[in-house]
């Protein structure tokens, strides 16, 4: 029995698609995911206003001592948009390297990358006001 050229695609071909040297040991990958992380800190903008909100969130939950179930929800809600805005870029960047020319279906698929953001920083909305607002009342005006 011959074997055909496409039987070797028939199961995982990653390592058949990605550099030997990509990911050789586990402590290689975790820094490449935390380049990362780093490279959309600094060069897109939303990621930083997000990262800027997200502080100034957990700085005020520790003024107005929101419980650690507070704090969490916070975090989650953070972390959400943060994830959002990462894989935004993600799909940006990737279809930036299809087709750099004004192109409507990219435009639709970016729009909807970006919907997500908004969708996530919306969530994160509606799950901070119902649990700082009353402790920033109680904080300005003492019961």
């Amino acid at each position: 029995m011959s074997k055909s050229p496409d039987d070797e695609f028939m199961g995982d071909d990653h390592a058949l698609r990605v550099h030997p040297d990509t990911h050789p040991n586990f402590w290689n990958s975790f820094l490449h995911a935390v380049h990362g992380v780093r490279h959309v800190i600094k060069h897109e903008r939303n990621a930083r206003i997000h990262l800027g909100f997200a502080v100034a969130a957990f700085l005020l939950g520790l003024l107005v001592k929101l419980s650690d179930v507070e704090l969490a929800a916070v975090f989650f809600a953070v972390i959400l948009v943060f994830l959002a805005e990462m894989f935004n870029t993600a799909i940006e960047r990737s279809l930036d390297l299809i087709d750099i020319h004004e192109n409507a279906r990219i435009k639709t698929i970016k729009d909807m990358a970006a919907g997500a953001v908004l969708v996530a920083a919306t969530a994160a909305v509606v799950i901070g006001v119902p649990i700082f607002v009353p402790h920033i009342l109680e904080y300005i005006w003492p019961s």
